[in-house]
């Protein structure tokens, strides 16, 4: 496991390399030496690859779930935490009158003869179908180690830029990940100032992040360099927990439950506002158009509605109010291939997922999830849309779920995270996505359904295809 540490350690690794030493006499001819290590040598011994931190995690996790099930354990027949609750084809009942033996009952009929039990045996088989090629990956391809990463429903303190770096908000601390290169850079620390770390977003193409913090600051760094540009002081009366950047223009949210745009090109111009929730903004998603001039803002509040903002022309009036959450909506998420549908998320006293057209202005569609709605994303490469989540009154916690839109199926469910899974970042190339948790951790998941791997771009997190 990788961990973010306190104070950044470049360490240098040191090859050493030495000759085979010379033979102490010779003679007019060669005569071989057995070599007992010659397989070892040559790397020819049948040897498994080691596995993975996060592949031994869920091989441990099914194990424990197969010995309690088969012991006859408390709940020995619940399956993993987490895992969805679907009908096998094996409870499907055979018919007695069917002339030749069907698929189902030959199946059924090998599985009796199993020295493992019924639950065993589709706890098996559904861990089998999860991991078939072309299907979402079920188990994290990396874990890295974040200590101070906040548990806080409000907050927004990851961001994935398109040249291929996350920034993590830590406490007071920003720290920059290299996917390319897994090198971590320390970025700021606002602990003289006694101000702490609430959202960060990627300006510029990448180049640029903006900072928001407790104090309502805004600063804006040079990542390449590792200096401040610029500093908006009190931008907001509370913490600015949300942010959203468009090209050169920062949107930000804060708890005083205003909206402010700001031009960077333009340092000394005055920013627009905007205000028309009742609650602290805790989310805020600029819509995929690339022009600007053409791209709608979308607002989550405290006051439980979801706000659509046309800022052509500095309308200070949102564009469409939506009122049907019953909860907060930090989660929004505007699909990738149809720019003028958005998704949104409730609380925990709402735990609806959303689907609205804002060209409309109405909402074409409801999940109920059953648990807090924290983040959404929509895949680049199907209809697939992913959520994170957190209290639940059905039992199932801190689950991250993908949805086969529109179809309201639950495609398949990861876990893994022990508290409620509040942060959220995709790669550029929409390949992985990156989850945060008050359990300290980030989890990097390949989560989407692909029709061939071969086919689909490879992502940067594969260090393996490096290796010549």
């Amino acid at each position: 496991m990788v961990r973010f540490s306190k104070s950044p350690i470049a360490s240098r690794i040191r090859t050493g390399c030495s000759s085979p030493s010379r033979p102490s006499y010779y003679g007019d001819r060669y005569i071989a030496t057995p070599d007992p290590d010659r397989r070892t040598k040559y790397h020819l011994n049948n040897t498994e690859p080691t596995p993975s931190a996060a592949a031994l995690e869920g091989g441990n996790a099914l194990s424990r779930t197969i010995l309690r099930i088969e012991s006859g354990g408390p709940n020995s027949c619940e399956p993993t935490p987490g895992t969805p609750v679907k009908s096998s084809f094996l409870s499907t009942p055979v018919s007695a009158t069917s002339p030749l033996p069907s698929y189902n009952a030959m199946v059924t009929l090998a599985q009796s003869s199993s020295p493992v039990s019924r639950d065993t045996y589709e706890l098996l088989m559904h861990s089998y179908r999860d991991q078939r090629p072309g299907k979402g990956d079920v188990t994290p391809t990396r874990i890295l180690d974040a200590p101070d990463l906040a548990d806080d429903f409000y907050l927004n303190l990851m961001d994935w830029s398109t040249l291929n770096v996350l920034a993590v908000g830590l406490g007071t601390s920003v720290y920059l990940w290299n996917v390319q290169t897994a090198a971590v850079n320390h970025l700021c620390n606002m602990a003289d100032s006694g101000d702490s770390i609430t959202a960060v977003s990627w300006v510029r193409g990448g180049y640029n992040l903006v900072v928001g913090t407790a104090s309502g600051r805004l600063h804006i760094y040079d990542t390449l360099s590792c200096r401040l540009l610029r500093t908006y002081g009190k931008v907001h009366g509370r913490r600015a927990g949300s942010l959203a950047c468009k090209h050169d223009v920062i949107s930000s949210g804060g708890g005083d439950c205003l909206i402010y745009h700001r031009d960077i090109r333009e340092a000394g111009r005055r920013p627009f506002g905007s205000g028309s929730h009742q609650g602290e903004v805790c989310g805020l998603k600029w819509s995929p158009t690339k022009d600007i001039s053409t791209a709608y803002l979308a607002s989550g509040g405290n006051d439980n509605k979801v706000l659509v903002w046309d800022l052509r022309a500095n309308k200070t009036s949102p564009l469409w109010r939506f009122r049907s959450h019953t909860a907060a909506v930090k989660a929004l998420a505007w699909d990738p291939r149809e720019s003028s549908v958005l998704a949104s998320g409730g609380g925990t006293r709402d735990g609806y997922i959303r689907v609205w057209n804002t060209k409309r202005g109405s909402m074409v569609d409801e999940i109920d999830t059953g648990s807090q709605v924290c983040n959404m994303v929509w895949s680049m490469h199907s209809t697939e849309l992913l959520s994170t989540h957190g209290f639940s009154s059905s039992g199932e916690q801190n689950l991250v779920r993908i949805w086969d839109y529109p179809k309201h199926a639950t495609v398949r469910s990861l876990n893994g995270h022990k508290n409620r899974v509040v942060h959220l970042a995709m790669s550029p190339d929409g390949s992985t996505v990156v989850t945060g948790s008050g359990d300290e951790t980030l989890r990097f998941w390949r989560p989407f359904n692909v029709a061939d791997r071969r086919t689909t771009m490879r992502s940067e997190l594969d260090h393996g295809r490096l290796i010549r």
